[in-house]
């Protein structure tokens, strides 16, 4: 299949003729604060670091930025330097401001002090402004996120919708896209908020080549629940993931729900509670994401039409994937192709 695949993207790129002259790369400015998580700020310079155009360049520049540039004491027992000041903000394509428990749950609106605020002030220049987990309390502070749906780690939701009544708080999501402005939920979800905005920018091929590189799952949605009630399967429980895998395999057929419970050799009540508890989703909705993923990679890297492709998603037609299509994704099927035809 692999041989496949490469063989359509070669023919593609010659009946599109040379590719476009490289663009330089994006930069990526992470604002970091006393008190960072290590983990948030390493997943930033990890994932988009590793995103690479076909031939090999580099796609974005990630760099870390301080309100002063220097020493910055993180939640851990290291210190990390920031080479840059908030100048690098005004310049950046994106600006993600990860969490800083030592002050963010104390923020309220209109109360960010001086220098964060300027910070913050030019940050909003850049196409867009991302957070992870309690990061959200210094946008929603600046009024980024009055009126917008936003999101943040599921044990400061309560907290932040007290704190911040303009805005309207998810508690359940991964991340939440608002166009300019997005917020996900704890340190793993910058994970997938990262991976989002890399999809959106280049493709799922690019995306799913980053998360191959760094053996992270490639695509959970952002609706997808924070709290999963147990993400790890417990020994002595029989777990949903070898039904999942064989579902996979499958995806043009139309798979009932006995069928994924027989896999299990579960009973489809006891399967359907289970697979919500490793998964937090139904296996309805875990099945339509999955497929959807599967159309984008088809789209981009095949010449099948619509209809060839929801048959082999099992959409069945392709009125139904572009329904699924344009929900999950946004955009219709052609307005996808067009975009990211040839990224990756």
């Amino acid at each position: 299949m692999a041989r496949v695949c490469k063989y359509l993207a070669m023919a593609s790129a010659k009946r599109q003729g040379p590719p476009e002259p490289h663009q330089p790369p994006a930069t990526v400015a992470v604002l970091v604060r006393d008190g960072v998580l290590p983990m948030e700020l390493g997943l930033v310079h990890q994932l988009f670091g590793n995103a690479r155009d076909a031939a090999g360049a580099p796609l974005y520049r990630p760099l870390t930025c301080a309100l002063t540039p220097g020493m910055v004491e993180t939640d851990a027992d290291f210190p990390i330097r920031a080479a840059h000041g908030p100048e690098v903000l005004a310049e950046a394509d994106t600006v993600i401001v990860p969490a800083s428990h030592r002050e963010d749950e104390g923020l309220r609106p209109g109360k960010l002090p001086a220098p964060l605020a300027a910070a913050v002030t030019a940050a909003a220049g850049a196409r867009r402004v991302a957070s992870i987990c309690t990061g959200a309390f210094v946008l929603a502070a600046a009024g980024l996120l009055d009126g917008r749906r936003a999101t943040t780690h599921w044990l400061s939701t309560d907290l932040f919708a007290r704190a911040f009544p303009a805005v309207t708080v998810d508690p359940d999501v991964l991340y939440v896209d608002e166009g300019a402005v997005l917020t996900s939920a704890g340190e793993a979800a910058g994970v997938d908020l990262c991976l989002h905005l890399i999809r959106r920018d280049h493709g799922a091929a690019v995306a799913a080549a980053v998360a191959r590189r760094t053996v992270v799952p490639p695509h959970r949605e952002g609706g997808q629940a924070q709290y999963i009630q147990r993400p790890v399967a417990e020994p002595e429980s029989t777990s949903t993931g070898a039904a999942r895998a064989w579902a996979l395999t499958r995806l043009g057929d139309p798979l009932t729900l006995a069928e994924l419970a027989a896999q299990a050799s579960m009973s489809v009540r006891t399967f359907s509670r289970r697979f919500r508890d490793e998964t937090g989703l139904t296996p309805v909705q875990w099945l339509s994401q999955r497929r959807v993923d599967r159309a984008r990679q088809l789209l981009e890297e095949t010449d099948h039409t619509v209809d060839r492709i929801a048959a082999e998603c099992g959409f069945g037609t392709g009125a139904s994937l572009r329904a699924h299509f344009q929900a999950g994704v946004g955009v219709s099927p052609g307005a996808y192709r067009a975009t990211f035809r040839g990224r990756g």
